[in-house]
């Protein structure tokens, strides 16, 4: 059955509370409250439930379209010549969309919010930058143990200095974000991968650098 398009004058209540909470989220992030949504809208909150009677309705609709661009820089990024400039170019681009939205950011950093729809859009991204890094790798411009997971711990890092930063140096992750793509660069394995943890056992403990046991500190 085809959905009746709402009244002139309940449209122009749906899209004063979607414009409410777009400029709402974007700043404050995916848990700005309902009340404080429909009061920014000049709205009540029985019309807020009506349109969008989930949480998860709502950021579909406002996020869908922003996740799809994602996917779609990801795209660009696989047909640069050069591996390497493919990836670091999406990485910029991406970081730049989640710096003026911090609801996108934490989207794309895995809360769980929004409907299967949403999911997928963001497993799509992962699929596609899983493709950067197998062809960096692939072109020998990223050493063979770089794998898709070190990607996403490049995301989570830099998206936590964004956000620390965000209100008195809003340009700091290009730091965070040139420093880690560096390191990806040229660092070495020194720690176990997907699946492994090392052994928590204060004996097992790293030496310190002339020679000594680290002593163990117990936790609090």
């Amino acid at each position: 059955m085809t959905e009746r398009p709402l009244r002139r004058d309940a449209e122009r209540n749906r899209q004063r509370l979607l414009e409410a909470a777009r400029e709402l989220m974007a700043r404050d992030g995916l848990g700005v409250p309902y009340e404080v949504i429909a009061r920014a809208a000049g709205s009540g909150m029985g019309t807020l439930y009506r349109r969008f009677p989930q949480r998860q309705d709502l950021v579909d609709t406002l996020f869908a379209e922003h996740v799809e661009a994602v996917v779609t820089l990801a795209r660009q990024a696989l047909r640069a010549d050069d591996p390497w400039t493919g990836l670091t170019w999406f990485m910029e681009r991406q970081f730049e969309l989640e710096a003026g939205n911090r609801a996108l950011s934490e989207l794309l950093r895995g809360a769980q919010q929004g409907t299967d729809r949403l999911a997928q859009g963001c497993a799509r991204i992962a699929e596609l930058a899983a493709q950067l890094i197998e062809r960096a790798v692939g072109a020998g411009r990223l050493p063979s143990h770089v794998t898709p997971r070190d990607l996403e711990t490049i995301h989570l890092m830099v998206g936590a200095v964004m956000d620390a930063s965000r209100q008195h140096d809003p340009t700091r992750w290009r730091r965070a974000l040139a420093m880690s793509l560096a390191g990806l660069r040229h660092a070495e394995p020194s720690h176990p991968c997907e699946g492994e943890q090392a052994d928590a056992h204060p004996d097992n403990a790293p030496a310190s650098p002339n020679g000594e046991q680290t002593p163990h500190v117990p936790a609090p």
